[in-house]
């Protein structure tokens, strides 16, 4: 990371405090200048972290590990000679919370692991809805105006994705998860404190965000980029890979209700925006197929109705 580059660390704690002001202006900050910070003192219990933490692995080993091989074998990725694009060095499963659960659903988890990330993610999700509201008074919008937009008629989507990214021999050769920006809302992140990997774009250099035991990075979609008018902003990121260690990462994605009307809030409109009013499903219609590209011509494409085609899609990936 560059001197003077000090990715923002935000003590949750010191919110009940007289560094109130000066917790507000950082959690300000980092929105406006960097879309990522990382929490501490969130309230989330380190028992359950680490319960969840050693259960993922567990399972990846037990459940993914073979899969995985078996996919590299198939896609000819167990050889790597040269750079490949189009494909992403991770073991993934995705659980759904909200609006309705599919954790009974996904039939290799115990037990445990489906009633540990069942509480996580309630948690997670009470956590998001206080993060927006620290947001909106940040923001000037009165409290609850973004769980307002994002609830829709339907009431929000909440969803975690759980990946493990094993070790690559040839880390210059692919990417653990190609640079995107997330179409949603916010997003949380639980990760591994011991193997990097996650890094941000900021002023055309990729910083890594540091691994932190027991702490949550929180990172901004392009929804509340759009609701903020641009005041707030996504931010390109990507997974590199490692030679060694297997890297967990646990990322809950807090988004808007299919249904939801997103468009700039009116009060951080001055004159005309240049950010387009949406339905939140038809922005995920057009993203899943051109995740890996910018985010701008997404805008455009919604602002002018333009064809989807236009932005030449590849073949769809899951989001939420």
């Amino acid at each position: 990371m560059e001197k003077n580059m000090k990715f923002p660390v935000v003590d949750l704690s010191k919110l009940n405090g007289e560094e109130r002001d000066q917790t507000m202006a950082l959690i300000n900050e980092a929105c406006e200048n960097w879309g990522f910070f990382e929490i501490v003192n969130h309230g989330l219990p380190h028992d359950l972290m680490d319960k969840i933490e050693k259960m993922t692995k567990e399972h990846y080993k037990t459940c993914q590990e073979q899969k995985f091989n078996d996919m590299l074998k198939s896609k000819g990725l167990d050889n790597l000679q040269t750079e490949v694009e189009d494909v992403d060095w991770e073991s993934t499963f995705y659980v759904r919370h909200l609006p309705q659960s599919n954790l009974s659903d996904i039939s290799d988890v115990s037990d445990e692991y489906r009633t540990a990330m069942k509480d996580f993610g309630k948690r997670l999700e009470n956590l998001a809805e206080e993060l927006l509201d620290l947001l909106c008074e940040n923001l000037g919008l009165e409290k609850g105006y973004l769980k307002k937009v994002f609830h829709g008629t339907k009431g929000p989507t909440f969803g975690t994705k759980v990946s493990n990214y094993p070790p690559c021999p040839k880390p210059e050769m692919i990417k653990g998860l190609r640079a995107h920006t997330d179409a949603g809302g916010i997003i949380l992140l639980f990760q591994d404190d011991k193997v990097s990997g996650l890094q941000l774009l900021k002023d055309g250099d990729w910083i890594d965000v540091p691994p932190l035991n027991h702490s949550i990075v929180i990172n901004l979609g392009d929804q509340l980029e759009v609701i903020t008018n641009g005041k707030y902003k996504s931010v390109m990121h990507r997974v590199v890979t490692q030679q060694e260690g297997n890297r967990m990462s646990i990322a809950s994605f807090y988004n808007p209700g299919s249904d939801a009307e997103i468009s700039p809030a009116t009060s951080l409109v001055e004159k005309d925006s240049e950010y387009p009013s949406f339905v939140f499903d038809d922005y995920m219609k057009l993203y899943a197929g051109v995740k890996f590209q910018p985010k701008e011509p997404r805008f455009a494409a919604m602002k002018n109705g333009s064809a989807v085609t236009e932005l030449n899609p590849t073949a769809a990936v899951e989001t939420f």
